[in-house]
């Protein structure tokens, strides 16, 4: 002979259990599914990041925001990004997250740090550097700065 007994305090939690199990089933129903948003979107143009292999990539790469720079880089040198960054580091990063990029995801990592000299750049006088980063054919930052210590330090923006 098998006897089952159910007491008041069985049945409450099973109770409380199909509650939850609907209002679970209820929201995933009937709540609107939201997109991420981009991080930045500078212009309705969208900038691919991927596949710089070579030199004419890079080349290619930067002539896509209007700029042309010398054939060959002033300077190229491999470094590995930081676990913590510093105050400038942090800074220089808040820069890539203008443009949608974020140094953050590569620390630990050893990216390439590839320097060309721009030639027509028009908003200033002295020298003009861009800067791309490179990690695994993918360009993880870049920015153009002036050769001037007293100089500026901006994201590469595609051109209007």
């Amino acid at each position: 002979m098998f006897i089952y007994s159910l007491r008041a305090s069985t049945i409450k939690f099973f109770g409380v259990v199909a509650l939850s199990l609907i209002a679970l089933f209820g929201l995933m129903i009937f709540v609107p599914q939201y997109e991420a948003a981009e991080a930045v979107k500078p212009t309705e143009e969208t900038v691919d990041y991927t596949g710089i292999r070579t030199n004419e990539d890079r080349i290619a790469f930067i002539g896509q925001f209007g700029y042309t720079v010398e054939p060959e880089p002033l300077e190229s040198s491999e470094f590995v990004l930081p676990e913590e960054f510093d105050r400038v580091l942090a800074g220089y990063n808040e820069i890539q997250k203008q443009q949608g990029l974020d140094l953050s995801r590569y620390r630990k990592k050893s990216v390439t740090r590839y320097t060309y000299t721009v030639t027509n750049y028009e908003e200033y006088e002295g020298t003009v550097y861009v800067n791309l980063i490179v990690f695994r054919d993918r360009v993880v930052g870049c920015d153009i700065c002036s050769a001037d210590p007293s100089g500026f330090v901006e994201g590469l923006f595609l051109k209007e």
